[in-house]
């Protein structure tokens, strides 16, 4: 029987990873992959991922807090789930510049 256990908790471990240790004042970019977009009428079309953000504050182990846009109409707390390392772009690289935001007159 404890053999069949070591078994299960081995098969188990091997798909586990590390949690990765975030701080604040850190740039990442947040997944679309929940995120509706009006401005783009084809999902698979839209980035994965946008940003870069910094993070405002560690909450948890696995949970941060975002300095988002205030259009964006989500929760600023996310799972670190849902956010990668914002990495700078590559000598030589095009960068597309981020379109302005109006938000009740205000523009962003």
């Amino acid at each position: 029987m404890r053999k069949a256990q070591e078994e299960m908790k081995r098969q188990a471990d091997r798909g586990r990873q590390e949690v990765e240790e975030w701080k604040k004042g850190e740039k990442v970019m947040l997944s679309t992959r929940n995120l509706v977009f009006k401005e783009r009428p084809v999902k698979k079309l839209t980035e994965r991922y946008v940003g870069p953000y910094k993070i405002e504050e560690v909450v948890l182990r696995d949970v941060v807090k975002l300095k988002l846009l205030t259009s964006m109409r989500i929760h600023l707390v996310v799972n670190i789930s849902r956010i990668v390392r914002y990495r700078e772009p590559v000598r030589g690289q095009r960068l597309e510049e981020p379109k302005s935001v109006e938000v009740d007159g205000v523009e962003e």
